[in-house]
């Protein structure tokens, strides 16, 4: 539309519907238009044209979440301002709806449990990150380490990486936790093996390995529910 937002009859501007109706009357477009607040000069498409594009780019905000700034850039009239506004704004859904479950003094008391704290964060990532999760002696949860990122081997992660935080915490007991960027959570050759390493290394430690937790989309896999541990 010729003038832009600000031409728009007041009701149909995103800002005004907003505070008016309340955010859930926006549509996607209309979220990513107060996100991205100008449209693009060259094209003279609003704001809202820019949301559109983008959703139409990448079919949904799922898919935008996990979208690289050099991908949002290359929707034209997303320059990286545009990119990193649009980043920082679903990473902070995402950190919302994870649900706060790991937190200290939390009680470790089933897998589901660490899938509802991680899935939101872990879903759309195209990276497999391997995390540990420190116990105390009454399964409560002291910290998270991240001990690698990228496809796992045996070279990143290795015994020492994973113990090292858990000596140092005095802890009694940790959780492995790592992603699948496929979706699929069915452990692989390497996850098996890792896992079994791990675990001999705990035992001669005094470390005990509770579980290896795998996030997949929607889903996930408990190695103790499974039968592996």
């Amino acid at each position: 539309m010729a003038g832009g937002i600000k031409a728009w009859p007041e009701d149909e501007r995103p800002r005004e519907k907003l505070m008016r109706r309340g955010s859930p009357t926006l549509s996607d477009a209309e979220l990513l238009a107060l996100i991205i607040r100008t449209g693009d000069s060259v094209t003279k498409r609003s704001a809202i044209d820019l949301g559109r594009a983008l959703l139409q780019e990448f079919g949904d905000l799922r898919t935008l979440a996990g979208a690289t700034v050099g991908e949002l850039c290359a929707v034209r009239g997303t320059g990286p301002a545009k990119a990193a506004s649009i980043k920082a704004a679903l990473e902070i859904a995402a950190r919302i709806n994870s649900e706060r479950l790991m937190i200290c003094s939390e009680r470790f008391t089933s897998p589901e449990q660490v899938y509802n704290h991680y899935h939101y964060a872990f879903r759309d990532r195209r990276k497999e990150y391997f995390m540990v999760l420190l116990l105390d002696g009454k399964n409560r949860i002291m910290r998270e380490v991240q001990i690698s990122e990228g496809s796992l081997n045996q070279s990143i992660v290795h015994p020492r990486e994973v113990f090292n935080p858990a000596v140092r915490e005095s802890a009694a007991a940790v959780i492995l936790v790592h992603n699948h960027p496929t979706g699929d959570p069915a452990p692989s050759r390497e996850d098996l093996e890792i896992t079994r390493r791990l675990r001999e290394a705990g035992d001669l430690m005094g470390i005990k390995v509770l579980d290896h937790i795998i996030i997949g989309d929607s889903r996930f896999t408990s190695f103790v529910s499974a039968g592996f541990m």
